[in-house]
């Protein structure tokens, strides 16, 4: 799938250095544009919703079903975990992307390398989204999510 990676718009998001890795500032002022994204990004085929495994408390998780096809090993965090999505205040998401994706989202603003990726103790593939602050960022957000989802189901294309 081919994803529309824009500039984001202003400075990125101060972030923590390390676990847990948190956006400290530039969340949305209105919830309902993280309510959309979770409505629309649960609804992906072939997903289920579950209690991160590997986040913080309150972190949805976007699993793979068990019947799902998969994709390679580096389109997971752990198990069948692509993505989660951190509850308030950080509102922020991690998701697993091809490598070509995932540079070209951190060099337009949008991402960052996981902390715990860059020591190896999870896929290189690993990376924080930032919060999308409003509706034309919930949707390069969403496009994110629906390219870590296709990478998970081994149907990614590159960029």
């Amino acid at each position: 799938m081919r994803v529309e990676v824009p500039v984001r718009r202003g400075t990125r998001p101060r972030t923590t250095p390390d676990n847990p890795h948190m956006q400290l500032d530039q969340q949305p002022e209105d919830p309902s544009v993280r309510e959309e994204l979770a409505r629309r990004v649960f609804a992906l085929a072939e997903v289920e919703e579950r209690p991160s495994g590997i986040s913080v408390p309150g972190a949805r998780a976007l699993c793979l079903v068990s019947s799902a096809p998969t994709g390679p090993d580096s389109a997971f965090m752990i198990d069948r975990e692509f993505a989660h999505l951190h509850p308030d205040p950080d509102m922020s998401l991690h998701l697993t992307l091809p490598p070509e994706l995932g540079e070209e989202a951190v060099a337009a603003g949008w991402a960052e390398l996981h902390p715990v990726a860059r020591q190896g103790m999870i896929p290189p593939t690993a990376f924080m989204v930032f919060a999308p602050r409003d509706d034309s960022e919930l949707e390069v957000v969403r496009g994110f999510v629906e390219a870590s989802h296709a990478f998970a189901r081994g149907t990614a294309t590159p960029p």
